[in-house]
């Protein structure tokens, strides 16, 4: 596998990010290129690399919120905060979060409904943002 080039700051990033959200399950997520590369590992057995697409500059950023039901977040080529979601039975694509963000994202969830995630501004301080259960609330910077 490749790493991605964050041709706005001149570095190479090369990252992981593994959740589980079932026992004998882990999903990791990791970069090629600059896109995103899922794969699982259910009782033993580790799946073949599938891509996500993507032109991340970030490392990924993952988290479960409920059995089969995962959320991933990187920060793209144009500087805002990117995510896909698997719903249990499909990945959907892509959507903005917006943000002028750098560097790599954290992500977490405490509920169904409740779904946290931070990554650092170009101009400083971090930002937050979360879906209460029916939206994205605006960022927040902490």
């Amino acid at each position: 596998m490749t790493t991605p080039r964050d041709d706005r700051a001149g570095t190479t990033i090369a990252a992981a990010s593994a959740v589980s959200w079932a026992p004998d399950r882990i999903d990791l997520f990791t970069v090629d290129g600059q896109a995103l590369v899922h794969r699982s590992f259910v009782s033993g057995t580790w799946s073949e690399p599938v891509s996500l697409g993507g032109t991340l500059v970030s490392g990924p950023a993952a988290t479960a919120w409920a059995v089969d039901q995962l959320q991933v977040f990187a920060i793209f080529t144009d500087g805002q905060l990117w995510n896909r979601y698997w719903d249990g039975f499909a990945w959907h694509a892509w959507e903005t979060l917006g943000g002028d963000l750098t560097g790599q994202p954290a992500a977490s969830s405490w509920s169904a409904d409740r779904i946290d995630v931070y990554a650092p501004g170009r101009t400083g301080g971090v930002w937050h943002r979360w879906w209460d259960g029916t939206r994205w609330v605006k960022w927040e910077i902490l």
